[in-house]
């Protein structure tokens, strides 16, 4: 199918999903996130300040901590705190690189192990200085939580590798649940939000990683001035990739040094995209103005493995 070709839905039309501007200084209710707490909470907080987890929850200011903390679900950060990359919209800071640590994914493993957790969410920065990416520390580090935690159920979140078809096969090898890569906006807008990214590299990553068998899943931010049919074409271009999750959320801007919130979105349009998201071919879409990549990660996955399952 013509990725440009336009689609009709029963019930939906473009115009429905026209959302009304909304003063970008001040914060609608519906963006204002409750305070993490309960047990859980501050259960897997502790053990991360004791283990010494890098949690991109806390990098990343992520304002559903309280919640996925709560659920038991966190997100890791290998291969260092600093990223090789400069994205207009991320909050994890860019700098001095130092060199990846070897014994990073067995004490990823065993640090894993002291927690009881039945899925997880693995995630790094960007590592282009050097000449693999990052991508055998990547492998090892899940194929190490897979001996060490047998029953856990591990999703990948990486980066783009600059399209390189060995590095992400690498990955893959390893056989992660979940393969996940974010797309972040529109084709139109990625110069802007994330200039050293290209939009064919991620659709890339994606379409290579679904020939290796896990479940693929990616990600779009709203608000930072895409138009409507820009969104959706953009998740036509996800299902031709074969990407079957996709999460939709409000970008957030992290400071004044951050590219600023053109339009909040009202959670009535996120819910619109969703129908129109799935009419268009992918399996399950989160979307709302707090949905974040990782939100409800392990619910999300849960529900596809069932169907495969099912399916045998």
């Amino acid at each position: 199918m013509d990725c440009l070709q336009e689609h009709s839905s029963p019930g939906l039309t473009m115009k429905e999903i026209t959302p009304s501007p909304i003063p970008v200084r001040r914060l609608p209710d519906w963006l204002k996130a409750s305070l993490p707490s309960g047990k859980n909470y501050f259960r897997l907080k502790d053990l991360s300040r004791k283990h010494g987890l890098n949690t991109v929850c806390e990098s990343a200011s992520c304002p559903n901590i309280g919640s996925c903390w709560s659920a038991g679900t966190l997100t890791l950060m290998i291969l260092g705190d600093t990223c090789s990359r400069a994205c207009r919209f991320c909050d994890i800071p860019t700098g001095h690189m130092r060199p990846p640590r070897i014994e990073e994914p067995q004490e990823v493993a065993e640090m894993l192990s002291h927690l009881d957790l039945q899925y997880v969410v693995i995630t790094s920065v960007d590592r282009d200085d050097l000449p693999d990416g990052g991508s055998d520390i990547w492998a090892e580090t899940i194929q190490r939580v897979k001996q060490t935690c047998p029953g856990i159920k591990v999703e990948a979140l990486i980066p783009d590798f600059q399209g390189e078809i060995s590095l992400i096969d690498k990955i893959c090898q390893a056989r992660p649940d979940v393969l996940a890569h974010n797309l972040e906006t529109v084709e139109s807008l990625q110069s802007v939000v994330r200039p050293q990214c290209r939009y064919s590299w991620s659709l890339n990553t994606l379409r290579i990683a679904s020939e290796k068998g896990p479940i693929i899943k990616s990600s779009l931010m709203l608000g930072l001035g895409e138009k409507k049919e820009e969104v959706v074409e953009s998740m036509r271009h996800l299902v031709e990739a074969n990407c079957q999750i996709l999460s939709l959320g409000q970008y957030l801007r992290p400071s004044k040094r951050h590219l600023e919130v053109v339009e909040y979105i009202h959670p009535d349009i996120f819910a619109e995209y969703k129908a129109i998201g799935e009419s268009l071919g992918l399996e399950h879409v989160e979307a709302g103005p707090l949905v974040r990549s990782s939100y409800h990660a392990d619910r999300q996955a849960q529900n596809l493995m069932d169907l495969r399952t099912q399916q045998g």
